[in-house]
């Protein structure tokens, strides 16, 4: 089944074709590592995971590249205000983005290059883009020409706007209507601001300058898909197919995705509102942070996500159902080979195979995917005697490539006899309308160390 991805150069959905069959190369924007990533950061880099695997899974070799900023703005004045480097100061923080991938069971990139050892690449480019008319250099600092290279704001659809033509903007971030002019290279302006020589004046790159040739370096002139979050189609991305293409008149990537944003109680997070949260935020008040990423799973990644303490604590509860049917598949009996063979189990393996691959396939449409694997679960468990249990085990795991979900560390739970057959004598109880004898039983059960979940198919124990 072909992959359709939503391109945001086309505003359309695209049948993906690689540049060269079978492999793909894909750049993802990293962090800027100046303080801890937030949860929202977090949503586009799990969006760009799930990209990968389902790139991985359809049989592609994937290469991807996923830069890390270490020289920026907001870098240099907080290092200066912690009295420190800027290469002692970025450490912890590179530190934690990477122990938060792993928290998230994100899947490792090919390479994870550094702006600060890309300085020479960097230049070349800016040379380039001088000998083509498309930058200049004012007093040892040098700037993009937006008004020379006659294809800008295609991507973000500027045409629309005024371009300030002539003016120019030394920020790496600025306002979404401050169409100006762009600096590729800073000139050093404090003895203490970090810098590097170049053929203009002692100074440091510009933001954008950095992803276009990491990528380039990396990938070649023009590669497969690049992603990232909706936030920085403008001026980032703009500005990265500006630079790249004026430099090499090809066309830089053939694809763009991007994340839509994470809300938090239905606003945008900012420091004034108190709303920022970390992933060590939600370790804190207990949640797991795989209870995050199935959170993220159950919203399209171009659809807006709200997230809220009751909205994880939910996903945490779905998550934990799931593991408890890998435990019970786990833990069961392999079925005879007649119920192996029953055509309403291969129907349904069938079934839902095709629905996850449709869902997977249309745009990474996530939760179509997880619906899919919910109604394989409410059919297993509606009639169990008809399935084999270790083969729905095996489905499952291989799933569990896409998602991401941990389901291969699950381990079955023995519940020993008596246990279990407290929570058949409650069952029977309940069914009896006695529940005084039913809360008696499942006193005992708890004070044992067991709870028991009231189901269609019959009560589940598990240990507290």
């Amino acid at each position: 089944m072909p992959i359709k991805l939503h391109n945001a150069l086309s505003r359309k959905k695209e049948v993906f074709k690689p540049l060269v069959a079978g492999r793909v190369g894909l750049y993802t924007c990293g962090p800027t590592v100046y303080n801890f990533a937030h949860i929202g950061n977090l949503r586009t880099h799990l969006f760009e995971d799930i990209l990968r695997r389902v790139l991985k899974y359809d049989g592609y070799r994937v290469r991807q590249v996923m830069n890390i900023t270490d020289i920026d703005d907001k870098i240099i004045r907080d290092a200066r205000a912690a009295g420190k480097s800027i290469f002692e100061f970025v450490k912890e923080y590179e530190t934690a983005f990477f122990e938060d991938l792993t928290r998230l069971n994100i899947q490792r990139a090919w390479k994870y290059p550094k702006a600060t050892e890309h300085i020479p690449e960097m230049i070349g480019i800016i040379k380039k883009l001088i000998k083509n008319g498309l930058a200049y250099e004012v007093e040892g600092s040098v700037y993009f020409s937006i008004r020379n290279f006659k294809k800008y704001g295609a991507l973000s659809r500027l045409n629309a706007r005024k371009l300030k033509t002539g003016d120019r903007v030394d920020r790496d971030e600025y306002a979404k209507d401050d169409v100006q002019d762009f600096a590729l290279w800073k000139a050093k302006h404090d003895a203490d601001e970090p810098s590097w020589s170049s053929p203009w004046d002692e100074g440091r790159p510009g933001w954008h300058i950095e992803c276009s040739a990491m990528s380039m370096k990396y990938l070649g002139k023009t590669f497969d898909i690049h992603g990232g979050g909706v936030d920085l189609i403008f001026p980032h991305h703009e500005n990265e197919i500006a630079q790249s293409e004026g430099a090499t008149g090809k066309k830089f990537a053939n694809f763009f995705l991007e994340g839509e944003h994470l809300l938090v109680d239905g606003r945008k997070m900012s420091k004034s509102l108190g709303n920022t949260h970390t992933l060590r935020d939600l370790v804190a008040q207990n949640h797991p942070p795989l209870a995050y990423r199935y959170l993220v799973l159950t919203a399209h990644y171009r659809s807006p996500l709200n997230f809220t303490w009751e909205s994880l604590a939910a996903a945490e509860h779905s998550l934990e159902r799931l593991y408890e049917f890998v435990r019970e598949l786990r833990a069961a009996p392999p079925q005879q080979k007649k119920s192996r063979n029953d055509t309403s189990f291969t129907g349904a393996l069938l079934r839902v195979k095709k629905q996850f691959a449709a869902a997977i396939s249309d745009d990474l449409d996530m939760p179509r995917a997880l619906a899919a694997i919910w109604s394989f679960v409410r059919a297993y468990r509606k009639n169990p005697e008809r399935f084999d249990p270790h083969v729905a085990l095996k489905l499952i795991l291989d799933f569990d490539r896409v998602l991401g979900l941990g389901f291969k560390r699950i381990q079955s739970t023995v519940i020993p006899t008596g246990i279990q057959k407290l929570a058949e004598e409650r069952e029977e109880y309940r069914r009896q309308k006695n529940w005084v004898k039913a809360d008696e039983l499942r006193d005992r059960l708890l004070a044992a160390g067991f709870t028991v979940e009231d189901a269609v198919d019959g009560p589940r124990v598990k240990p507290r």
